[in-house]
């Protein structure tokens, strides 16, 4: 990507309910959600989250500033334009060495940047499913 990319956040609950049904990866301290708007707009759009389950809010706040400073180093080389991000913070985001969270930020927009192929999908979801014989005589209407 360039370094000119337009980057916004994402402010309103619906903007981060309609990222959440797009595609996710996990990757060690961070979860990052994509969607793909398909508007034409070459803006990109993140969002940041901690829920209280990761600690309070001394510790929410650290781990969403840690996520801010990794999502604008690395969104703009590894990111898609025309997408929304939310970078959902882990249990270990706020203590996780500085590194690895690049690393684990890093990883998860590369993977969500390469789609997978629909035929890769297919071929795994054909050979697993299993289709039940027809109990009815081949001769009779149906």
């Amino acid at each position: 990507m360039t370094d000119l990319m337009k980057i916004d956040r994402l402010l309103r609950r619906p903007q981060f309910l309609a990222a959440a049904k797009g595609v996710s990866q996990a990757r060690g301290a961070v979860v990052v959600q994509q969607l793909d708007r398909a508007d034409g707009d070459p803006t990109v759009r993140l969002g940041f989250t901690a829920t209280r389950k990761i600690g309070g809010a001394v510790i929410r706040n650290r781990a969403k500033r840690r996520l801010r400073e990794a999502a604008r180093m690395l969104t703009p080389l590894h990111g898609r334009a025309g997408c929304d991000y939310v970078f959902i913070a882990r249990m270990g985001t706020a203590d996780r060495d500085w590194d690895r969270l690049l690393d684990d930020v890093k990883s998860a927009l590369t993977r969500l940047a390469t789609p997978r192929a629909a035929s890769d999908m297919g071929d795994r979801a054909a050979s697993t499913a299993r289709v039940a014989p027809d109990p009815r005589p081949a001769d009779q209407d149906r």
